[in-house]
């Protein structure tokens, strides 16, 4: 971020979060002992009785610290030598769980003891029923979260899974010999822990496997892709996306403005998805192209172009097809024989496109806005492509502004109404543009905001850019964010807020699915940074753009990236699905397993004992 641009605020997270409760994040080592120890406490406290002493308060640390700390500590050895994988964090973080889970089952065993209801002698742990029954959740938790996250194999889960269970019987076991009634009773509930665990899986991993033959496994490589960036989890993701993936003929266009030998400025637009998610494949592609790009493109666009999640890369190997081909074209574009622009024109009120001539360039931005807007199908503008207007064959440079979010609609698909509308206001604007255009001098200024981050303000590391635009007596300013989509009606605030700067504006977001990582879902810009902030920092960035106007060159081309394999049509939808089925019968079926856990557990501890 600029040195002059001030502090940005801390903004609070929404509270609609939604699916981001899925996946809680887990503590840090120093954090994470420190809730094991208070756990471990209160789990003693819960059990020790008045005439327990010292002596109780030892024999409960030992009964649910060293069993919590020890799972911790050897769940990732244990796990990785049967080829599985789990991060320290995250196996403290399921050490935790557990410890939490068993402390409903101590406060009944106090209970117990309370009413007289068997003792183990000492102050050590009222009931032993109770707590022989409490080892049965805990396996259960366990191997449920260690086949997502480290092995999706029940055999070779499960001597992570029963480490701490095993230790706590082994610890009680220790302090108080048990009969061989109750040692049959101990193995027999860690039985019924496991079964029901492997039940509940298999039933919420049908459709997945199902559909893609693959189910709950897929957890463990995306925890690592999102939490770490892993290498190994990035290449299983994208082997598994790679594998269901078709051919499919893209198209990348650059247009460049030039200040003599050196480039000012570069607005890349490929028909790419800058998706599915995270920094999977075609997500992030704003970085990604910048960077490739590098210092020698100037300040670097990256809008949305008009494209569904039909045209999600599943790799890198895919984005370098297109990288490939950006390069070369950028390597023989020359600027425009002769200067000519027209100011950013909509051909009509009401159209859903506006448009403006730059060079033999014509620059297209698509808005249903106020009325939601989202993906559109790449069908409808590809036949425009190459297409004669007006005698001559502009560069097209398309984008989709993706700046008005509302509650998952705005998609413009093939053969619909607004497809229609959309075909003719496309073909109206660009006559339109072409018709206003006049030789003259074209000048422009860039400047970027950034120090922004996805999960403070839902914006990603490209931050706010500004193209200022300088031709044909007006002045324009493109507002692209880092982000994915804008709350309904914040487009029209940054507009009416540019109206004395500008004579024209739009505002535009790239789609970046590298948002959704700290929110499982869109993360609309606007959820977490309020209005007034974003308006006070787009100000700020015109201003300085428009401080940098400097007499440019226009160079534009296209060119075909043929054959390249993408996710499909129908892929996210039927991904989607899959994945909303197997929450929903995991959380139907979840409580039931649970249920039927303890109360066989409880049942076959009643019998033995």
């Amino acid at each position: 971020m600029p040195a002059d641009s001030g502090p940005l605020r801390p903004v609070p997270p929404p509270a609609n979060r939604r699916f981001s409760r899925l996946l809680p994040a887990a503590p840090r080592i120093p954090a994470a002992i420190l809730y094991v120890a208070l756990l471990a406490g209160i789990g003693g406290g819960v059990v020790l009785v008045p005439e327990g002493g010292a002596a109780a308060l030892v024999d409960a640390t030992l009964l649910f610290l060293v069993p919590a700390l020890a799972a911790a500590l050897l769940t990732g050895p244990v796990a990785r030598a049967l080829g599985g994988k789990i991060s320290l964090r995250r196996s403290f973080l399921l050490a935790l769980v557990t410890l939490a889970l068993e402390i409903p089952f101590l406060l009944l065993a106090r209970a117990l003891a309370l009413l007289g209801v068997g003792s183990l002698g000492g102050g050590v742990a009222p009931a032993m029923a109770v707590l022989l029954v409490a080892q049965a959740p805990a396996l259960w938790l366990r191997q449920i979260g260690l086949y997502g996250m480290s092995n999706p194999r029940h055999a070779r889960t499960l001597p992570a899974a029963i480490l701490q269970p095993g230790l706590s019987l082994g610890i009680l076991f220790l302090l108080v010999r048990p009969t061989l009634a109750e040692g049959v009773a101990a193995g027999l509930v860690l039985g019924i822990g496991f079964l029901t665990a492997a039940e509940l899986l298999r039933e919420a991993d049908r459709p997945l496997r199902r559909e893609f033959g693959v189910g709950v496994g897929l957890l463990r490589p995306l925890l690592e892709h999102i939490g770490s960036r892993d290498p190994a989890g990035t290449r299983q993701l994208e082997e598994f996306f790679r594998n269901r993936s078709v051919e499919s003929d893209l198209r990348v266009t650059l247009v460049q403005f030039r200040d003599g030998a050196s480039v000012r400025a570069t607005v890349a637009l490929a028909s790419v998805h800058p998706g599915p998610f995270a920094a999977l494949g075609g997500s992030d592609l704003p970085r990604k192209l910048a960077e490739f790009l590098g210092p020698a493109a100037g300040t670097v666009f990256v809008p949305h172009t008009p494209c569904t999640h039909d045209l999600d890369l599943p790799g890198e190997a895919e984005l370098d097809r297109v990288r490939t081909v950006l390069g070369d074209l950028a390597g023989r574009l020359r600027p425009a024989a002769r200067p000519r622009a027209s100011p950013l024109l909509e051909p009509r009120p009401g159209s859903l496109v506006r448009a403006q001539v730059l060079g033999e360039a014509v620059l297209a931005v698509i808005s249903q806005a106020p009325a939601a807007t989202d993906d559109i199908d790449y069908a409808i503008v590809d036949p425009f492509y190459g297409r004669e207007f007006a005698g001559e064959r502009p560069v097209l440079a398309f984008v989709d502004a993706h700046n008005s979010y509302d509650n998952d609609t705005g998609d413009i698909t093939y053969g619909s109404p607004v497809h229609r509308r959309l075909a003719r206001d496309l073909e109206e604007a660009v006559a339109a543009a072409l018709a206003a255009a006049r030789p003259g001098p074209i000048r422009i200024g860039t400047a970027v905001r950034g120090g922004y981050s996805v999960a403070a303000h839902g914006i990603g590391s490209q931050g706010i850019r500004v193209l200022a635009v300088e031709a044909a007596g007006a002045r324009t300013a493109y507002v692209l964010i880092d982000a994915n989509n804008l709350l309904v009606g914040f487009r029209q605030q940054i507009l009416d807020a540019l109206a004395d700067r500008v004579d024209a504006a739009e505002v535009m977001t790239t789609d970046n699915h590298v948002v959704h990582e700290v929110d499982g879902h869109v993360n609309a810009l606007g959820e977490r940074y309020p209005a007034d902030r974003l308006l006070e920092d787009i100000r700020w960035t015109v201003d300085r753009a428009l401080a940098e106007l400097t007499a440019v060159s226009v160079a534009a081309g296209a060119a075909p990236v043929p054959a390249v394999r993408v996710l499909g049509p129908g892929y996210t939808t039927r991904l989607l699905t899959s994945l909303h089925d197997t929450l929903d019968i995991f959380r139907s079926a979840l409580l039931i397993s649970f249920l039927l856990m303890v109360t066989a557990s409880a049942a076959l501890v009643v019998l033995v004992r």
